[in-house]
């Protein structure tokens, strides 16, 4: 899919976060506080992100996770805005989802902090 048919896919809000890499307002996302058992998958390309098990209450403002699935991330340096982070774009499309940081509280240690825009829950039945 091209960015022209991306444009008409998606709502400008996620087409903001997803590619080109904007961020959503905290405590603004409709799966903060998503409870269901599932699969957070990327909004664009489909791509198992996000076990729902991994999911946890940060207090951030944006759904957080402490691990992704295996292969359905990549991690890059990100010194946009005078700060050092580490930003998390899915492996199969490229999009932007968020920043994992090292504060998390789970015994993983990570935060992969996403933004609701980017992700669909897929059920489990």
């Amino acid at each position: 899919m091209n960015e022209e048919e991306l444009k008409r896919k998606l709502t400008p809000d996620e087409y903001h976060v997803l590619r080109e890499k904007g961020t959503e307002m905290p405590f603004s996302g409709k799966l903060l506080h998503e409870k269901r058992e599932g699969t957070y998958m990327c909004k664009v390309c489909g791509n198992e992100l996000f076990p729902s098990n991994a999911k946890f209450d940060s207090g951030t403002g944006w759904p957080s996770f402490d691990q992704a699935l295996p292969g359905a991330v990549n991690l890059t340096t990100d010194t946009a805005h005078g700060m050092n982070r580490t930003e998390v774009t899915c492996a199969k499309c490229n999009s932007h989802l968020g920043h994992i940081f090292d504060d998390g509280p789970t015994a993983t240690g990570k935060r992969y902090c996403m933004n609701s825009v980017c992700l669909e829950l897929k059920e489990k039945k």
